[in-house]
């Protein structure tokens, strides 16, 4: 049996190539990425990973190193689903969700990853092998863009090949949102899917007004229109509104997946990997996807979910996000162009592998 010998963690903040700004969370400038390295005495070693928008990284990185780091030394890193729950007993009482959601996530990767290095496998075929490639969409933080700039973002997607795009909407007035959605549909043609995100900046009757108006142009489903927990709410905007609603990645925990999946009638459930406690906590709420026969969906991080997806039967869309962190690996993400869907890589382990030259000069003190 091996042991865990250590646990280390480095925080990185890394600018943005451009300002970004979307309707609840602002403007971004920078993203974070805590990296956690697993030690075994068996000298394996696994690399996990978390997001953020700019903010909170530090501290994520500060609760890996102070209090998760202690639960695991001395632990079996192969009972991967035991380390996940005994992480998060661990500091329940003052961190269920939130920033402990995130700092799990990033240890529970790295023991993934030393489960699928042992094993010999990719990520995609330890988890179910469904297929090697995933449907993806564009999604772009840019609310901010000026409309020939939105324009020209979207036919940058187009020209890699994506089949779908997204757009943020929030502007002041809801005859500016709609009037980009039909700039965009013009552009991009009626076969080619298309997708639109509010970030929780409405009320449940504007987002049902919102969702009327987008009725002509064929929406595949309106992202987190309101609160996210307010899932009554997201019932009557799909009911009302008739409109696919989708949600998900400011959710942390699989039972606040099943309350939006039964009480909220989301259509397309967003599990984000970063956020929900890592591979396992992913993996509990696509099994929710599947008892209710729904399909699964990721927020960013496109790097690791294109495994995660590419493993399921019910898979559903992969976000390809503004963040780049896959440009700080060794493999930034690969779409095929003949269908615009992005392929999985075969390499043992979760598939992620960080350029550490590259990253070095963004490495924080925490």
């Amino acid at each position: 049996m091996a042991k865990i010998t250590d646990v280390q963690t480095a925080y990185y903040r890394i600018p943005l190539p451009e300002i970004m700004e979307d309707a609840k969370h602002g403007l971004h400038t920078h993203f974070e990425v805590p990296i956690v390295k697993i030690v075994t005495d068996d000298g394996r070693e696994g690399v996990g990973y978390t997001y953020t928008g700019g903010f909170g990284g530090e501290s994520i990185a500060k609760l890996i190193d102070k209090e998760l780091k202690a639960i695991l030394l001395g632990k079996d890193p192969a009972c991967v689903e035991a380390l996940w729950d005994q992480m998060n007993w661990g500091i329940h009482y003052v961190a269920r969700g939130g920033l402990a959601s995130f700092a799990i996530a990033a240890c529970d990767i790295a023991l993934w990853d030393l489960r699928a290095k042992k094993a010999q496998e990719p990520l995609y075929k330890l988890l179910g092998g469904a297929s090697n490639k995933v449907k993806c969409y564009g999604g772009a933080i840019d609310l901010n863009f000026p409309l020939e700039k939105l324009l020209a973002n979207n036919q940058k997607y187009l020209d890699m090949g994506l089949k779908a795009v997204k757009i943020k909407l929030g502007q002041k007035t809801l005859a500016e949102d709609i009037a980009r959605i039909k700039a965009v549909r013009e552009l991009i043609g009626p076969e080619v899917v298309f997708m639109v995100d509010a970030n929780m900046s409405w009320s449940i009757e504007k987002a049902i007004k919102a969702a009327k108006l987008m009725a002509p142009y064929d929406i595949l489903f309106l992202e987190e229109p309101t609160i996210p927990e307010d899932y009554e709410g997201y019932a009557r905007i799909a009911k009302e509104g008739q409109i696919a609603v989708a949600g998900g990645e400011n959710l942390r925990t699989p039972i606040e997946f099943a309350h939006m999946i039964k009480y909220g009638n989301v259509d397309f459930p967003q599990p984000d990997a970063s956020n929900c406690g890592g591979i396992t906590g992913w993996l509990k709420i696509a099994a929710l996807t599947q008892t209710s026969n729904l399909s699964v969906s990721t927020h960013g991080m496109q790097e690791l979910h294109v495994s995660l997806l590419a493993a399921m039967p019910n898979a559903g869309y992969l976000e390809m996000h503004s963040f780049p962190i896959d440009q700080y690996t060794t493999r930034p993400l690969v779409i095929d162009p003949s269908d615009g869907c992005a392929i999985a890589p075969e390499e043992p382990g979760i598939g992620v592998t960080f350029d550490w030259e590259k990253l070095a000069p963004h490495k924080q003190p925490f």
